[in-house]
């Protein structure tokens, strides 16, 4: 089965949809019917989902079922649908209202957006804190004001960064902004193997103070070359010396090798290209 991608906010996470007889494209706006009611949504992508049969014998056997439907986009968005989202005003001071109670009850968090819900009947307030935080009392004071439901959700600091957008270390726009899809978990052990982790945590990082998203996009690559390339301190010939492997150049394709001194050689570290080593 064939489903539609819809993103409801750049800090939101994805989810499916079954465009029925609708002819969608990626980009297109579109309203749907969730759990908690209308909303516009943008298309983000589509993904194969297992056919309904397989789909109830994987739920069966699983733990944690998934549902094992969908629900339907209605219709591609219009202009009028357009017309009814609240104005850039609106938003600005609703914000700032929400802002203001934050800092009335001095909870630990910072707000990132404001987000409606298609038929107004629910107001998002995505924001982001280190820990828990207990927002009773703010809630409270804010479904009073807007006399609407009212949910808080805490996103991560990578949404934020997608969501504000600006520019990396490159130059050019966030990758989190302009493609990713999912954001991905990028380990240390990525910038260790491109060599790159020598540089210190600024030179490495993103806007959002963790590790480049970009980290990810050459690690097979490196990993690929790196295998041609002898284990860390095994022993090699070059050139009828015996010697020890030190370090790595990937990128290069050469290996540091340590010599010990001999009677009839200096001893030191020699830069070797991997084609000229014999195990």
């Amino acid at each position: 089965m064939k489903a539609v991608q819809v993103q409801f906010a750049p800090w939101d996470k994805k989810y499916n949809f079954d465009p029925a007889d609708l002819a969608l494209r990626v980009g297109d706006q579109v309203i749907v019917k969730t759990e908690l009611g209308l909303e516009l949504g943008k298309v983000v992508g589509f993904i194969d989902l297992p056919a309904s049969a397989e789909a109830k014998k994987a739920a069966a056997d699983s733990a944690d079922p998934a549902p094992v439907s969908i629900k339907k986009v209605i219709r591609k968005a219009v202009a009028e649908d357009f017309a009814k989202l609240p104005s850039a005003e609106a938003i600005k001071e609703d914000f700032a209202y929400c802002k203001g109670i934050i800092e009335k009850y001095q909870l630990p968090m910072k707000l990132v957006e404001v987000h409606y819900s298609f038929d107004d009947l629910r107001i998002t307030f995505p924001f982001i804190a280190d820990s828990r935080v207990d927002f009773r009392e703010l809630v409270k004071d804010l479904t009073k004001h807007f006399g609407r439901s009212i949910r808080l959700q805490q996103i991560g600091i990578r949404d934020e960064a997608r969501h504000c957008g600006d520019f990396g270390h490159c130059g050019r726009p966030l990758c989190c902004g302009r493609f990713l899809g999912e954001l991905n978990s990028i380990t240390s052990e990525m910038a260790e193997l491109q060599q790159c982790a020598h540089r210190g945590s600024e030179r490495i990082s993103g806007i959002c103070g963790r590790l480049m998203c970009c980290l990810s996009f050459e690690a097979d690559g490196y990993k690929k070359m790196a295998e041609k390339l002898p284990p860390l301190d095994s022993e090699v010939k070059v050139e009828g010396r015996k010697g020890r492997v030190v370090a790595h150049h990937i990128l290069k394709q050469t290996i540091s090798v340590f010599f010990e001194a001999t009677s009839g050689e200096p001893g030191g570290v020699v830069e070797v290209e991997a084609g000229k080593i014999r195990k």
